[in-house]
């Protein structure tokens, strides 16, 4: 680990019961936490070029603890918090142990950290977004550059917000992905906003050529494209076929490709997806 204050700050946490603190370490060193009765800790998914199998970052997942798998997925929790102030803390929690689990290991060295913002915290927090975990980053000694913060899908009467929200991330250090419904509507954001990524559904993609012109000048614009939830055979020889047509490697994450996975280790580095996995 080449972090020495997140160093420091799990030997102080690895001194800690359940019983004293909201963030404590388990028997084998992952931070966990707790909202109301429920126990959490992270998940990681790789997002891969599907040509290649070359690993070029981890999205962060909250899960419940077990010991017989990698845990449930806890991110509707958000949706049935009871009031605004519990959605933020609990997102905050989430995102807090997402950085702290994913940086105390040695293979997240070099790779970035894609974290969820939910769509309930653009309106539940009303200013300075993305400050107080700035201020989370700092307080460990972690790169915020490695960061990037997803931002969900809006309603058109939500633009206004989105520019807000984004505006104040960018103040305070964050890069940006933006989870987009269409091709049309990443069109719409692309000058206007100019993130680091969007994210589109690998299995609504519609007009393969629309997706191919949209890569193409996604790549002009240094603009990372990634097609998210790749589950199934057919969806992957549709990414294939926009492969072919556009000539650039093309970023994927979904359950066909890699489970979420505590230890970034167990991601095979070497992963080839083959036309005849289709």
């Amino acid at each position: 680990m080449s972090f020495p204050v997140l160093k420091n700050y799990l030997a102080r946490l690895s001194h800690q019961t359940q019983a004293g603190t909201s963030v404590w370490l388990d028997a084998e060193g992952r931070a966990l936490g707790r909202f109301f009765n429920c126990t959490m800790t992270s998940a990681f998914q790789p997002l891969r070029e599907i040509d290649s199998g070359k690993l070029v970052a981890f999205e962060g997942l909250a899960r419940s603890v077990s010991k017989a798998d990698q845990g449930l997925s806890l991110w509707r929790l958000l949706d049935h918090a009871a009031s605004d102030d519990e959605s933020v803390e609990l997102d905050r929690l989430c995102r807090m142990l997402h950085a702290i689990n994913f940086f105390r290991q040695a293979e997240a060295q070099q790779t970035d950290l894609y974290l969820n913002v939910h769509d309930r915290l653009l309106s539940a927090v009303s200013s300075n977004h993305g400050h107080a975990f700035q201020r989370i980053l700092d307080a460990l000694g972690l790169p915020i550059e490695r960061i990037v913060l997803q931002l969900p899908t809006v309603t058109p009467n939500q633009g206004w917000l989105l520019n807000y929200v984004v505006d104040n991330y960018r103040r305070n250090g964050f890069r940006l992905a933006i989870n987009v419904s269409s091709v049309h509507e990443a069109s719409d954001m692309l000058q206007r906003l100019h993130p680091q990524a969007f994210k589109l559904d690998a299995g609504n993609l519609g007009d393969e050529q629309a997706i191919a012109s949209f890569v193409t000048l996604c790549h002009a614009e240094k603009i990372r494209l990634i097609f998210k939830r790749l589950d199934t055979p057919a969806a992957l020889a549709a990414l294939q076929r926009v492969t072919a047509m556009t000539g650039l490697p093309i970023v994927a994450q979904g359950y066909l490709l890699d489970q979420p996975l505590t230890a970034l280790v167990q991601a095979k580095q070497d992963v080839t997806v083959r036309a005849s996995t289709a």
